[in-house]
């Protein structure tokens, strides 16, 4: 991203009063957001963190490499905002209120900007390496001195251009890096790309038999190629504040002590404030109801999938939905403290756990730079002290040896195999959502699955249709494809009713009714309809962990429908292979010990739990951990997403809620459950190739290195194997595409 990128409404010096952007934290402590550019990789991570760390007053400082968001704690009274943007300026990195909003431009921003440079490099090499083929088949024939230099000359005027704008993304991040006295992986990159430029144009204004714009020009290419992967793979992933924000309801129906009711924004409702919820609304607050009786969705809390009645004295939580009557409600928490907030909050621990894992991942990278400087200087001073060779000829070998080690074959080792399992996932009807999801789905042994959505399908079914005539079932559908309840519109698609009544009165927390040819008809609760008990025990006898939906028609003659949510029709076979494969299978629901027990029976689970809260999960998840497994969690609802972030790995249906979409590294499509399976099988296979691929790359490296450093090799050999052995670590990710998996 350029400087011009930035927006200038948003200051990037430490001296303005960033105060206004801290929020108060645990402890008394104050908490701040910021997105921090130039992070490249997990060194950036650590440099920033250890840095701020360093400074009196601050308690914890934790980047997000994916969404370069920095998230610090400080104590107010030893250190202040600005402070610790000054800090990170000396560290050479620049930041801004954190929006993620913005994040997500300058994230297209810049993987286009690599786009571009990655086009500009390519066609410039292809230019370049014409000229090239031409002066090498003349060195071996009878060209000329004139002519080889103007071919020289032609590649300068090439190369220079391009090198100056390709090469921008690794020398902006070089530079700041130096500024900072610090090294990243961009620095040698530079050197490398700068000296070999260099000494190319030293040899051509000599009149030398050879040139390396065509060396630099492609190493410029690859590295971008590696760059525009990684870059690709994680800005896949989005903020979880984007999602949260679609939840949450900013404002509240208040009631007055006259009775007046007003729109506020939530900033102005206190705990003990009254609200008004109508019918259809999401409640706002946390409370305590206490007028009205309703029917509430709480399926994103809990995960339970039945609605709750709610009266007096009932508990209702901010993000549940209103879907029947008008409530009045004493506030408990408003702006903070809600059970959303908690899940918010579970949810960003989660997610800082899993950066650190990405960090273990790339500590071995850090090391690259000092290494490689080391190797390439006391190649140059070895040839030049010792070996009896100019300046010039020292050099050459030295760069030799800076561009035969720089890490393109290492960095496509992994994003190569990413970017190819991810298109066979694609067509298995699995999309990647975190870089770093393959190699944990590879060493997944133990899976839990929510029931809810997961195991079954988002839609109830009807389950006794064969019980009714098709007329009494459509005089039963009609009514309540006026019905806003899920149950009421699922009874309407399943009868395929039409046309509700043309006039139908709620009865809060009951059900709905019409008048109709003189008498009543009535769609709800078995008793609302005056459903015989014997009829309705024995439905419920015949199918425990159903929901009934009664129907009294205009001459009073009442059926009781049993509706449930399908179990996904391959779910058994799915977990039966699994389970042959060697994984532990155990079932984690919010929902009713009834429901999951059937369930959990019909699919052969012998592990499940009932009734569980989204910090249930997580301990139960934590657990596994402890015991050295490797948990993969799917699931779906809001109550999952704390789950999905702290599992090793997670996946999550097309069905989801957008928050349970966001935490999980993977969304699977359709009504099946075989895309899991297929996902752990080609995982273990994609595993398997990048584990040959960093082998490859340390294999090359051990044989070309000691040929680079005795100078056997030009700066051109030197590019050529080092892109030959990226073409190799890419061919063998596209040996993946012969399996049988896609």
């Amino acid at each position: 991203m350029t400087t011009a990128d930035v927006s200038p409404s948003a200051p990037l010096s430490g001296d303005r009063d960033w105060s206004a952007f801290a929020t108060p934290g645990d402890e008394g402590r104050l908490h701040m957001d910021l997105a921090v550019e130039g992070i490249t990789c997990a060194a950036c991570m650590s440099t920033i963190e250890r840095g701020l760390k360093g400074l009196d007053g601050v308690a914890h400082a934790r980047v997000n490499l994916t969404t370069r968001r920095l998230a610090v704690d400080w104590e107010p009274q030893a250190v202040d905002a600005g402070a610790i943007v000054r800090r990170l300026e000396r560290l050479g990195y620049r930041a801004h209120p954190f929006d993620p909003g913005r994040l997500t431009a300058e994230e297209d921003a810049e993987s286009k900007e690599l786009l571009r440079c990655m086009g500009a490099a390519g066609f410039g090499a292809m230019n370049i390496m014409l000229l090239s083929v031409s002066v090498w088949a003349g060195n071996v024939t009878d060209i000329d001195a004139p002519t080889r230099d103007l071919f020289h000359w032609v590649s300068a005027l090439i190369a220079i251009p391009i090198v100056a704008y390709s090469g921008r993304p690794f020398f902006r991040s070089a530079i700041r890096a130096l500024a900072a006295f610090r090294t990243n992986m961009d620095v040698p990159i530079t050197i490398g790309v700068v000296l070999t430029l260099g000494l190319s144009i030293f040899e051509t204004m000599r009149s030398a038999e050879h040139a390396f714009f065509d060396s630099v020009v492609m190493l410029l290419f690859f590295l971008l190629v590696g760059r525009f992967l990684d870059q690709n793979m994680r800005r896949r992933t989005r903020s979880v504040a984007e999602n949260i924000a679609a939840l949450r309801v900013e404002s509240a129906a208040l009631i007055g002590p006259d009775g007046t009711v007003r729109d506020v924004p939530l900033s102005k409702v206190e705990p003990g404030a009254l609200v008004l919820v109508r019918p259809g609304e999401r409640v706002s607050v946390d409370g305590v109801v206490e007028e009205g009786a309703s029917d509430i969705d709480q399926s994103l809390i809990t995960g339970e999938t039945d609605l709750v009645a709610v009266g007096p004295g009932d508990r209702v939580y901010a993000g549940t939905l209103d879907v029947g009557g008008v409530l009045k409600v004493r506030v408990t928490a408003a702006t903070a403290g809600t059970l959303l907030d908690e899940v918010n909050r579970l949810l960003e621990a989660a997610a800082q756990a899993k950066s650190k894992y990405m960090r273990l991942a790339d500590r071995a990278a850090s090391a690259y730079a000092p290494i490689v400087h080391s190797a390439a200087a006391l190649t140059f001073l070895g040839w030049w002290l010792f070996g009896g060779l100019d300046v010039a000829p020292a050099g050459i070998i030295a760069v030799s040896v800076l561009i035969i080690t720089c890490p393109c074959a290492l960095a496509l080792a992994i994003p190569a195999v990413q970017v190819v399992t991810s298109g066979i996932l694609f067509r298995a009807g699995v999309l990647i959502h975190s870089g770093d999801a393959i190699e944990r789905l590879a060493s997944v042994d133990t899976i839990v699955f929510d029931k809810t959505g997961t195991l079954t399908l988002p839609e109830a079914r009807l389950l006794n249709m064969s019980d009714f005539t098709v007329e009494r079932l459509l005089a039963a559908g009609r009514l309540a494809r006026a019905s806003r309840h899920p149950l009421g519109v699922a009874l309407a698609e399943a009868t395929r009713a039409v046309a509700p009544p043309a006039e139908v009165r709620e009865v809060p927390g009951r059900g709905i009714e019409t008048a109709g040819e003189g008498a009543v008809e009535r769609l709800g609760a078995p008793d609302f309809c005056g459903a015989d008990e014997a009829t309705v025990a024995a439905l419920h006898e015949r199918f425990p962990d159903a929901s009934l939906v009664a129907h009294r028609d205009a001459s009073g003659g009442v059926i009781v429908c049993a509706l449930r949510q399908g179990v996904r029709e391959d779910a058994a076979a799915v977990i039966a292979a699994l389970k042959a494969t060697g994984y532990a299978v155990e079932i984690l629901s919010g929902d009713r010990e009834a429901a999951v027990a059937a369930i959990a029976g019909d699919l052969g689970v012998d592990r499940w739990t009932s009734g569980v809260k989204p910090a249930d999960k997580i301990a139960r998840i934590e657990a596994l951990k402890a015991e050295g497994r490797k948990v993969l969690m799917v699931g779906d609802g809001l109550n999952d997403a704390p789950a999905l972030a702290a599992a090793t790995v997670s996946l999550s249906p097309v069905t989801a809620v957008h928050l349970s979409q966001a935490a999980a590294d993977a969304v699977f499509l359709g009504d099946r459950l075989t895309p899991v399976a297929v996902a752990l099988r080609v995982a273990r296979r994609a595993k398997t190739a990048m584990v040959q691929n960093l082998g490859l790359s340390v294999v090359y490296n051990a044989v070309a290195v000691p040929i680079a450093v005795a100078g056997l090799v030009t700066p051109l050999i030197a590019a050529l194997a080092m892109s030959g052995s990226s073409i190799l670590v890419t061919l063998n990710a596209l040996r993946l595409r012969l399996g049988g998996d896609h």
